[in-house]
């Protein structure tokens, strides 16, 4: 019986792996794509929006609509979560490393624990408030090393990946009242609700200036919508249904994981001891909370 669950789910796991690695580099992508944040974010819900749209018509999965009619409101809602959430995630790879902004992002599960209590009544552990209490330290580990380094040059960066990481816990505690609509429908429907909230953001804020990308600026952009969005959220979505949530969690962090090590070997960038601790306290600490 374990051997067979073992070969069931070793394919989920390895595309699981795969998809954590992949949104690892996206930071890489991100810098040289010379538009704003919110240009970049619509363009990814566009592109991603549009190959999972042919996926499900290949594969003929239609969306139940008329199942889900009374969910609409909160999947607007998480898509507008979604929108913003990656507009901030972008703005802070502009202003800092892409590993203090993808530690600082990695925050989210502590502020879905510390908000669970109030929203769904769920009795918070002594061994919950604690990784709570200690991850928070490891941001603020973060935020001091920030502050300090370069007269607080770091700090606008630092303060937009916690940004990311309130609206991503916005989406994740959305996704937990939408109980009719599941894996990749839920995800084209958000897209679509990210793409209607970022058309007239982008209008208001300075337009479009995609014929101004170079050629490698497009590349990376079709790399981040199609590859890093559309091809890696079919296969997380894919490979969730199949794992169980303990596997699923503590892979999910082969993702900060791959981003600090592309941030320092890759692009040179450095991390200050106190960061190095503190993204340690953030990762490890919530990891151990995630553990049974």
């Amino acid at each position: 019986m374990h051997t067979r669950h073992s070969k069931n789910s070793r394919h989920p796991r390895v595309m699981l792996i795969f998809s954590m690695a992949v949104f690892g580099t996206l930071g890489v992508f991100t810098r040289n794509i010379q538009v704003s944040s919110g240009e970049l974010a619509l363009y990814r819900a566009i592109l991603a929006a549009g190959l999972i749209l042919v996926y499900l018509l290949v594969t003929r999965q239609p969306v139940p609509f008329s199942s889900i009619k009374k969910e609409i409101p909160l999947l607007l809602a998480s898509g507008v979560a979604m929108g913003i959430n990656w507009i901030l995630l972008f703005e802070a790879y502009r202003y800092t490393t892409i590993s203090v902004a993808t530690l600082s992002y990695y925050f989210a599960p502590v502020i879905v624990t510390a908000v669970c209590p109030f929203l769904f009544h769920e009795r918070l552990t002594k061994k919950q408030l604690f990784c709570f209490i200690m991850s928070t330290l490891g941001l603020f580990m973060i935020i001091g090393a920030g502050y300090g380094a370069g007269e607080g040059k770091d700090l606008p960066g630092i303060f937009c990946g916690l940004g990311a990481a309130v609206f991503y816990a916005a989406v994740i505690l959305l996704n937990k009242f939408i109980k009719n609509v599941t894996g990749i429908h839920r995800t084209l429907l958000q897209f679509f609700a990210a793409i209607l909230v970022l058309i007239p953001y982008v209008a208001l804020t300075g337009g479009t200036h995609l014929n101004a990308l170079s050629n490698w600026g497009l590349i990376c952009l079709l790399i981040v919508g199609l590859v890093h969005t559309g091809i890696t959220y079919c296969l997380y979505f894919s490979a969730l249904k199949d794992l169980p949530g303990q596997e699923t969690a503590i892979l999910s962090y082969i993702d900060p994981l791959t981003a600090a090590l592309v941030s320092v070997t890759l692009l040179g960038e450095s991390m200050t001891p106190l960061q190095v601790m503190g993204g340690a306290f953030i990762l490890g600490f919530t990891l151990w909370n995630e553990k049974e």
